[in-house]
């Protein structure tokens, strides 16, 4: 038995075999052929059953994930039909005698290299959907035997290096039980995804690709951060006790759906959950949640080849606003940039993305694709209670110039005849350490703030959260961030506002009782984190976490401040 620890990246236990996602040798050899009609049948025949999977794969995802990431597969059906590809490799078996996949690797790559030197980050990103669909006919050229996440059929826990978005996409919720990964935090994509699916997640095991193989019996410990590769039986037993006991647990908490969420000492906070699609809006309503404290509108964007239309964002936005019946809408305006790109706008390449041209400042000097944005969000205000906020603030001025546009937009459609909602709260995301620290002067012209805590830590601490190596400064609990964001709610409760927090810590148990006793109004997180966390609070006064946090304030280490949390929980 082995026993590896990792970050518990999603709550639950999963008990099940190994699968190793991980892609075949695709090295091909040049043959000739003496029936070249029969090799292009073998093309055909590839470039069907290619079809047939994409199309199912596509359909899977538009059902259950939704329209934006399924655009990936239509693009991959696309590649696959397009006689510019298909019709050259055809010409080269006839005229070459040539084998199919020798043909087809040839074709293929010269495009591939053709894309990726070209100036546009969009050709260039066309590579790489160019070599997923060639893999995928090649598999059935050689014969390769490879599953993709789409098509496991049995329980397993999938063990990859990482997950990409097209990987998770694919996941096959009633088979795929739990996964560990070699990379990735707290606040990596495939971290967040697994908390969207209600999937158990260990990350950054370092090596679990090389510790494990397929067929393992592996335990995947979602609640403690451990990974255990063929436990004895006595660890097995240990654990369907403890998965037994999270289920009822799950129960317990499901009761609390319909309630508000009350401090011991009759404290009324609010429980919202972070957003991508209006799909995700039924897992919001199931989990309680009190409203929608971040709708991340980037997922409109990617995904496609072209800027989606006011047209197609207004039926978005009003989808969202009507399934929420009255409650709290956050739509955060596009926040592209960093870690998130769009091929399509072909943006010149930084070395420092994440503090670059992204986000606010992107918006503010494309103001065609702002514009569109915001006439969408205010022709669909009416529909529900809309708030719009700001996302990478980091001067007065900018929130300025940001509202103005704002109100020109508003008073077109009002000239137009266009309904528009005179209830829309504006406010702005406290991501950056310069925001904090002016949150006084912020609160005279904002009706509310939401803290990023995803990106303020990273900019507090200067260290990246996705870098491996400097993990360990990626401290949520450190006094410096905790007095970053008394500074804000403080700031804000002297001027009349509210303040909410959209970052993971915001659904971070050890967070919460600190949180609480700051004075946070909002919490927005996963929406299968709201029921613990309104359980957690009811269990809380306010009053005794004030005391808490003035005493965590005080403190010189994120370590002190874990250890005062625990003691109140011992």
């Amino acid at each position: 038995m082995l026993k590896i620890s990792g970050i518990a990246a999603s709550a639950g236990i999963a008990i099940a075999r190994a699968f190793i996602l991980e892609h075949p040798n695709y090295a091909v050899e040049r043959r000739a052929v003496g029936d070249v009609e029969a090799e292009i049948a073998r093309l055909d025949a590839a470039l069907a059953e290619s079809q047939t999977e994409l199309e199912s794969i596509k359909e899977k995802t538009l059902r259950e994930l939704g329209e934006k990431k399924a655009e990936i597969f239509a693009s991959h059906l696309l590649i696959l039909n397009d006689p510019e590809l298909i019709d050259p490799v055809k010409a080269k078996i006839r005229d070459e005698q040539l084998n199919a996949d020798y043909a087809l690797d040839e074709v293929a790559t010269q495009f591939i290299s053709m894309f990726e030197n070209m100036k546009s980050a969009y050709l260039q990103e066309r590579a790489s959907d160019m070599r997923d669909v060639t893999k995928r006919v090649l598999n059935h050229l050689l014969g390769v035997h490879f599953v993709s996440p789409a098509e496991i059929a049995e329980e397993t826990i999938v063990l990859a290096e990482d997950l990409t978005p097209s990987d998770t996409a694919q996941l096959n919720r009633e088979f795929v039980k739990g996964f560990a990964t070699n990379i990735g935090g707290r606040t990596s994509h495939s971290a967040i995804m697994a908390r969207s699916l209600e999937i158990p997640a260990v990350v950054g095991t370092k090596n679990i690709l090389s510790q494990a193989k397929s067929g393992d019996l592996i335990i995947v410990d979602g609640l403690d951060g451990h990974v255990f590769v063929n436990p004895t039986e006595e660890i097995v037993a240990e654990y369907r006790a403890k998965q037994v006991a999270y289920d009822k647990q799950r129960e317990e908490w499901r009761k609390l759906r319909g309630e508000a969420t009350v401090s011991v000492d009759g404290v009324h906070v609010e429980l919202a959950a972070n957003i991508g699609t209006p799909n995700d809006v039924a897992g919001v309503l199931d989990n309680g949640g009190e409203g929608v404290g971040l709708y991340r509108t980037e997922f409109l964007y990617m995904g496609r080849d072209k800027l989606p239309s006011e047209e197609v964002q207004y039926t978005a936005y009003k989808t969202v606003l009507e399934k929420m019946e009255g409650k709290p809408v956050v739509v955060r305006t596009l926040d592209i940039g960093g870690d998130k790109e769009l091929p399509y706008l072909d943006l010149p390449k930084e070395m420092n993305p994440f503090l670059g041209f992204r986000a606010i400042r992107l918006c503010l000097d494309r103001q065609d694709i702002f514009r569109t944005q915001l006439r969408a969000l205010l022709r669909a205000s009416v529909h529900g209670n809309l708030r719009i906020m700001f996302p990478m603030i980091a001067t007065l001025n900018e929130f300025r110039e940001a509202k103005a546009v704002l109100l020109e937009e508003k008073e077109k459609l009002v000239a137009e005849g266009v309904a528009v909602s005179e209830e829309i709260q504006l406010g702005i995301m406290v991501e950056i350490p310069s925001t904090a620290v002016l949150a006084d002067q912020f609160a005279k012209e904002v009706d509310f703030f939401s803290i990023g805590t995803n990106d303020l830590i990273q900019y507090t601490m200067a260290a990246d959260r996705m870098n491996e190596r400097v993990s360990y400064l990626y401290q949520p609990y450190n006094p410096s961030i905790l007095r970053l964001v008394k500074m804000v709610i403080d700031a804000a409760h002297r001027e009349g506002r509210w303040v909410g927090m959209c970052g993971e810590m915001a659904g971070d148990a050890t967070a919460i009782p600190l949180l609480l006793g700051l004075g946070l109004d909002e919490f927005s997180m996963s929406a299968t984190s709201i029921l613990p966390a309104r359980s957690q609070i009811s269990k809380l006064s306010r009053a005794d976490m004030e005391k808490l946090a003035a005493k965590a304030l005080d403190m010189q280490t994120a370590e002190q401040v874990v250890e005062l949390v625990q003691s109140i929980e011992a």
